[in-house]
């Protein structure tokens, strides 16, 4: 079973979608990346499995992105930090609308994710973007525990990160030791 089929049958289908994402975005110029776990996913050595498909669309495109989506066949519901899509899938996209995202695009690499090609949010900004959703307080426990676990998966995958680490999360991963 090849990684796509792989992420076909976890999610119901949902690479397609994923692709339809994409190629919508892409198709009209929207400069768009992923972030959260599929692109922790990228920079880890040992993918988990996840249906979110969590993105940031840069500088003021948001309202267009949106309009071609739910042309494109999603369904749309704005929250606080973000504007969530579902399609016919298991697949949740999410697209922050936190401020902090607005410089990562330029940042973003080209990546095989699942076998999808995509733009993934830098190593350093995943790092950072995890970060700042484990500090959040106002987030589901379960929620900050997967993502200070993602944060474990970055720096064993890449130790040179610990240096970068601010002293609050260098003291919680040595706490989880």
């Amino acid at each position: 079973m090849t990684k796509r089929q792989f992420y076909e049958w976890q999610t119901g289908g949902g690479g397609g979608e994923v692709l339809l994402l994409i190629q919508t975005l892409e198709f009209a110029g929207i400069p768009w990346f992923v972030i959260g776990g599929l692109a922790v996913n990228y920079w880890a050595e040992e993918p988990i499995a996840t249906a979110d498909v969590d993105i940031a669309i840069a500088g003021d495109e948001l309202e267009k992105a949106v309009e071609l989506l739910e042309a494109a066949g999603f369904s749309s519901s704005r929250h606080e930090w973000t504007v969530n899509l579902k399609g016919r899938s298991a697949i949740s996209v999410q697209i922050s609308t936190e401020p902090v995202y607005l410089d990562f695009p330029s940042r973003s690499v080209p990546a095989d994710v699942h076998g999808i090609l995509m733009r993934v949010s830098s190593l350093e900004d995943t790092l950072q973007g995890k970060i700042l959703a484990w500090r959040d307080a106002t987030r589901r426990s379960s929620k900050r525990q997967k993502d200070f676990l993602d944060i474990m998966r970055l720096v064993e995958s890449h130790p040179a990160l610990s240096d970068t680490l601010p002293d609050d999360v260098k003291t919680a991963l040595e706490q989880a030791s």
